[in-house]
Parts: structure tokens; C-alpha cells; sequence
């Protein structure tokens, strides 16, 4: 359009001082436009071509496409402005790969993570859940699009009073074997897309509690062998010296004062070296362990009947057999005949499950409550370490440990082990 009004404001003079005739001047004007159109159209024609080619590398960013390069060998403006349109591409496509890799990550933690995550909108929708939140609810679909109301509607009274109540903290929930277990609530208010969204996450604090109390234990426990040991030696050292003193004396009485001192001294000894071993068990070392091999060993000094669907169980050779051997104790020690104590080992889920039972007294509920507690036992000379140690191998393990009544009386004791393969 410029070059076509240069061309006729140049060539109006011809119409007024040329000396050629109207029709001539004008076939000259029409010659000259053409020429000064078509010359002008092909020198910009690379340039069309080049905003064009550009215009639709825009739109493939803007629908998001950032693998669009554009090529231009001339060394003029347009170059430049190619250059800056590939360096824009090649950046924004990094970005978004970063990001990509950035949502990969964070769905693979999102998704794995032991904690009930729910992403719930202003209208009460549930826009993403993970795994650990439909197991929580039972649930063997996907969260998404159910209401949270709807949701929890058929779930435990206690989780529908916290969720309702928008009760931040410590809450607890009773399993249908009896177990409590503790679980903790938070949530945070943000905005996605320009919405209010809310985040409900629940964590299972029970393994993270009785890790806690168990330190404390053991922490008690140090100091108290400390002092004992601290005692316990210079009493042995003088009690041996009062012996090489009093040879000569014949008196009975001074050597049954001798002897009682004695005994007490190696029971406190026993009774530090068993605690000892509680708070300083070591970390399990994983391996196929044959189960018959260490039952046939625990069968030599104990009676009981033994039934298994597995041939191996991956665990601590050594810590797995002390596990084994406090269990049948008890059961032994329970007043339960040899005929009705049994050892069954199964398979469930991802667990290794071994139930010791036995037909003995019972327990009362305190009892039962308190039972995995160190120092603890009904026993006129228990010690209270049987069952304490086993619910710290246990731990040890990543397992858990159950104990309940028996109809018909006896005692039931769950050990779950979780299933490895020999690479772990």
C-alpha cells in the first residue's frame, strides 16, 4: 500500500507537465504502479513469510507446544528476532520439563506417603485423595468427585467428630481387634485456580508414640543398670574381702549372711544384663530364616503343636528365636497344658503372621492394656522384659504386636512381620 501511494504521488506531475498524450501518460502510470507493487512485493516477501512463520510459532506457545524452532539464514532484523524467539522456546521447554519432572516427584510422594491426604474445594468435593486415604476409608476406588460429607458419613464416629469439628490434634480410634490406635489431624486453607481449597491430612502416630516411650524406658532403664553396676561392684569386691577374713570363723550364721548377699548380688546381676539387652537390642539383620530348624530347636525344651503355610520368614535369626522363646514361655507359664498351646504361622496381605495360643488363664483388661510395658508383670518373679522385648524386636522389624483373650479362656498373641524379598 506505501509503495503503491509513492508510485502515484510521484507520478502526478506526468498528467500536468508531460508532454505526453492522457492515454499514453496513464498507460505509463499503470506500467509504473505495477513495476513499483510487484518490486516492493518481492523484496517483502521473505519477510511475510517470516511474521508469518512467527505468528504461528506464538500460537504454539501459546497452546502450550514449546518444541517449535524457527530458521532464518539471513543476517538481518528478522534474525534477531528469530534468535530470540527459539531462545524463549528451547527456556520455556525446559520449564516445563522441570516442572513435569517437579509433579512426577511430587505425585510419586503424595501417592506413597503413609499419610490420608484429601483435597477438598469450597463445595465440599474431594478433588484428590492418595492411596492411604481410600484404604483409611475402605474405599476401593478413587475419592474424587465424592462429597466429604457423603464420605465419612459411614466411618467411625470419632473420625466424623474431628473432621466435622475441624479438630486440629491427637484423636483416638478403636480397631475391630481391640486395638487403639492414635492418629493425628491437620489441615491448611490455600487458594488453586483462584478457589479456596482446604487440605485434611491424618497421620497414624502409634508405631511414632510407642517409639517415643519405648527411649524413655530405655533411657530409665541405662540409668538404673549405671547405678546398680556402680554399686554392685564394690559390694562383690568386699564380700569377697569378708569371706578371705572371716575363714577362720566357723560360725554358720556368718556364712549364710555371706551366701544371701551372694545370691542377691547375682540376681541384681542377671536382672541388669537382662534389661541391658533391652535397651541396647541391635538393629535386626534381615535373612531367610528357616522356620522349622528354629522350631525343632525351641521343641527340644518346650512342647507345643506347630502348623505353617511358609517354609521362610525374613527376619533376625537371633532376635526372631528370642521372640519365640519369651512367647512359648508364657504360654507355658500360663497354667495351659502342652496339648492346648499352639504356634501357627500364615501368610496375610504383606505380613508374615505368627499366632502363639494357648489355653491358660487369661487376662484381665488392665492386664492386657499394660502387658508390652517394661517393668511390668503379674508374676511373683517376673520381670517384666518377656513382652516388652517382643514388641521391641517387633518394632525393630517394622511389625506389631497383638494380644487378646481367647473364648473358652487362653491367650492369643499376633506377631505380623512384614514380607521381604532376600534382596532387602
Amino acid at each position: 500500500l506505501i509503495s503503491a501511494i509513492t508510485c502515484v504521488l510521484s507520478c502526478l506531475p506526468l498528467f500536468y507537465f508531460g508532454t505526453l498524450s492522457f492515454v499514453q501518460t496513464l498507460v505509463m502510470f499503470a506500467i509504473f504502479l505495477f513495476l513499483s507493487i510487484a518490486i516492493t512485493r518481492y523484496f517483502t516477501n521473505q519477510i511475510d513469510m517470516g511474521i508469518r512463520a512467527l505468528e504461528t510459532g506464538l500460537l504454539n506457545l501459546k497452546d502450550g507446544e514449546f518444541s517449535t524452532s524457527l530458521a532464518h539464514d539471513a543476517n538481518d532484523e528478522f534474525a534477531y528476532l528469530c534468535q530470540l524467539f527459539n531462545e524463549t522456546s528451547d527456556k520455556l521447554r525446559a520449564e516445563k520439563q522441570w516442572l513435569y519432572q517437579r509433579e512426577l516427584l511430587l505425585d510419586k510422594i503424595t501417592q506413597t506417603t503413609p499419610h490420608v491426604l484429601l483435597l477438598v474445594n469450597d463445595r465440599d468435593q474431594i478433588v484428590f485423595s492418595n492411596y492411604s486415604a481410600r484404604a483409611f476409608f475402605a474405599s476401593s476406588t478413587k475419592l474424587e468427585g465424592n462429597t466429604l460429607s457423603e464420605l465419612i458419613k459411614h466411618s467411625n464416629n470419632e473420625i466424623i467428630h474431628v473432621i466435622q469439628n475441624q479438630n486440629e490434634g491427637l484423636f483416638t480410634l478403636q480397631e475391630d481387634s481391640n486395638e487403639s490406635q492414635t492418629w493425628h489431624m491437620s489441615f491448611g486453607h490455600f487458594n488453586l485456580n483462584n478457589q479456596p481449597h482446604k487440605l485434611y491430612i491424618l497421620k497414624q502416630m502409634t508405631r511414632e508414640l510407642s517409639r517415643q516411650e519405648v527411649a524413655v524406658w530405655k533411657k530409665v532403664i541405662r540409668v538404673i543398670s549405671h547405678e546398680l553396676n556402680n554399686s554392685l561392684g564394690p559390694i562383690s569386691s568386699m564380700l569377697h574381702s569378708g569371706k578371705i577374713l572371716t575363714q577362720d570363723n566357723s560360725d554358720n550364721r556368718l556364712n549364710r549372711v555371706f551366701s544371701t548377699i551372694e545370691d542377691r548380688i547375682q540376681h541384681l546381676n542377671e536382672f541388669v544384663q537382662g534389661y541391658g539387652k533391652f535397651a541396647k537390642l541391635p538393629e535386626p539383620k534381615r535373612q531367610q530364616v528357616s522356620l522349622l530348624n528354629s522350631i525343632n530347636l525351641l521343641r527340644q525344651q518346650w512342647a507345643f503343636h506347630f502348623e505353617s503355610d511358609q517354609e521362610y520368614v525374613y527376619a533376625d535369626q537371633v532376635q526372631l528365636e528370642q521372640l519365640l522363646i519369651n512367647l512359648i514361655k508364657n504360654a507355658h507359664e500360663s497354667g495351659s497344658s502342652s496339648d492346648d498351646i499352639s504356634v501357627n504361622v500364615t501368610a496375610q496381605g504383606s505380613n508374615t503372621v505368627i499366632e502363639v495360643n494357648d489355653r491358660g488363664q487369661g487376662m484381665a483388661e488392665g492386664v492386657i492394656n499394660n502387658a508390652l510395658i517394661p517393668f511390668y508383670s503379674t508374676k511373683q518373679f517376673g520381670s517384666g522384659l518377656g513382652l516388652a522385648l517382643c514388641r521391641e524386636i517387633t518394632d525393630a522389624h517394622h511389625g506389631k504386636i497383638l494380644l487378646q483373650n481367647r473364648n473358652k479362656g487362653g491367650v492369643s498373641v499376633r506377631v505380623y512381620l512384614p514380607l521381604l524379598n532376600t534382596k532387602e
